[in-house]
């Protein structure tokens, strides 16, 4: 299965939710649709928080001073790893909050550079997603070009 694939479906699945089923004529961003997705995107948030108040559970539990300095090495490379991975959270449950916010003010599903639709199938597989995929290749590129 393709990654794209297998991330709409970690998304979607998340909020228990099917896929999008768009009608003909139906109007991009109309109330059902910001519905699945302002669904899809708090269901992702709240996700992130458990897992950040499971991380700080888990390190309050889990501390201890070990006399063997191996033992202590060990955790403390195990705490540095899951706070890594906690903070990489904190900032998309941020993002995902600023995404909200442009789901309250009728400025989610749209481009912010061109201004063009982003597209159903592209949000259920990146919620968070700002640009179409042309600006957001555009981007890489440019990316690229200068990294490189």
């Amino acid at each position: 299965m393709p990654d794209s694939k297998k991330k709409t479906l970690g998304t979607l699945a998340i909020a228990g939710v099917e896929p999008y089923q768009e009608k003909a004529g139906e109007e991009y961003m109309n109330d059902a649709q910001i519905a699945h997705f302002r669904t899809i995107l708090e269901a992702w948030r709240n996700q992130l928080r458990e897992e950040v108040d499971r991380t700080v559970t888990h390190m309050k539990d889990e501390a201890a001073n070990f006399p063997d300095p191996v033992d202590r090495a060990a955790q403390e490379e195990e705490f540095s790893l899951e706070l890594r991975n906690r903070d990489r959270e904190r900032k998309l449950i941020k993002k995902i909050e600023k995404t909200l916010i442009k789901l309250e003010d009728d400025d989610f599903g749209f481009c912010d550079t061109c201004g063009v639709e982003i597209g159903i199938r592209r949000l259920e597989a990146r919620p968070t997603a700002d640009l179409c995929i042309d600006c957001k290749t555009l981007a890489e590129i440019k990316e690229r070009q200068m990294a490189g």
